[in-house]
């Protein structure tokens, strides 16, 4: 009644609450707000080098006096910024922010008066100021390009709900139930619990990191109801290390690509074929790879629109922006698909 029903979409849309943008101090652990500030901070430096340098022969020397100041205090900056970020998303956004400009500031004021001494000569009141200005200026960019991606939360959980599990898996998975329901009732009973448990799962809000564990829990659900209409001829091998119950990761990570190595490498294939999943949880970083065989002329039956990838990955960039990453490559008649995920543990 829900999936497939345009109808039925459009009041689930309506039923999303959509919350309103409460600013808040960037990650300053996380890799894409590192780029953007030594990005933004490296081509200040360069406008400088160019406004005050107009001959091209001292440009040089201009750029590596200003660097020799503006470099190491950005890396000290960035380190100090990286080791406090937890304190510092807490506090209100304003106190955070006054923090972090206070923090360039005596940076600068303390590295620009060490090279007055060293070599005799420094930038003088300028150089604080500055480093005041632009911290000022890199928090209200992060904070404009959070506000403009904050309603993409919205629409990515949208277009997960009716791009997440095809209309024909519903379909598939009530005809399997009702071929078992006279042979072996308290099977279908179990599939059609399995079954609710997963649209459950699809109905609750999504738009924050639920634990590894429960994604696979719910990952051998779908198995299970897959296997009551396939048989034997789909086969799960599990392998990898055992999954922390702190470990988080975005919901309905895997049933998108299981539902994918189904449909496009068991389904089509007579003979018995075996998806191979993979989890690898490392100190930073956790691993999940699927792998699927490529039947005989996959491609040409089953062509994919590759929506569920481009599903996960505009979700996996606004998670983790750019501490994410999924990849896809075909080998030895196999198709795989590899997530790497930061690590991230409930508190």
């Amino acid at each position: 009644m829900i999936v497939g029903s345009d109808r039925a979409n459009a009041r689930l849309a309506m039923s999303i609450p959509l919350h309103p943008y409460r600013p808040r101090l960037p990650d300053f652990r996380n890799h894409g707000v590192w780029l953007r500030v030594l990005l933004a901070a490296n081509g200040l430096l360069l406008a400088v080098a160019f406004a005050d340098n107009r001959a091209l022969a001292t440009l040089p020397r201009a750029v590596a006096e200003l660097a020799a100041l503006v470099e190491p205090a950005l890396l000290i900056v960035l380190v100090l910024l990286f080791a406090f970020a937890p304190r510092l998303r807490r506090l209100p956004p304003r106190l955070g922010g006054l923090l972090v400009v206070l923090l360039a500031v005596a940076t600068v004021a303390l590295l620009d008066a060490g090279l007055t001494l060293l070599v005799g000569g420094g930038f003088g009141w300028r150089a604080p100021l500055a480093a005041g200005a632009f911290a000022l200026l890199i928090l209200a960019w992060l904070d404009l390009h959070a506000r403009a991606h904050a309603p993409a939360l919205a629409e990515a959980r949208l277009a997960a709900l009716t791009a997440r599990i095809r209309p024909h898996f519903l379909f598939n998975s009530l005809n399997a139930v009702l071929g078992v329901i006279r042979d072996d009732p308290r099977r279908a009973e179990a599939a059609l619990e399995e079954l609710a448990e997963l649209f459950r799962a699809l109905m609750q809000d999504n738009r924050e990191l639920v634990p590894l564990s429960d994604e696979i829990a719910l990952a051998h659900k779908y198995l299970d109801i897959e296997r009551l209409r396939l048989g034997e001829r789909l086969r799960v091998r599990w392998e990898g290390d055992a999954c922390p119950a702190d470990t988080l990761a975005p919901p309905f990570l895997l049933q998108p690509l299981l539902e994918n190595a189904v449909y496009h490498g068991i389904e089509p294939a007579l003979a018995p074929g075996e998806i191979r999943v993979n989890v690898s949880v490392m100190r930073d970083s956790v691993s999940i790879e699927i792998d699927n065989p490529l039947a005989a002329k996959a491609a040409e039956q089953r062509p994919g629109n590759r929506m569920a990838l481009e599903n996960l990955r505009e979700r996996l960039m606004l998670f983790y922006d750019l501490e994410a990453r999924l990849d896809t490559r075909t080998t030895d008649g196999r198709y795989s698909v590899r997530v790497v995920l930061p690590r991230r543990s409930a508190l």
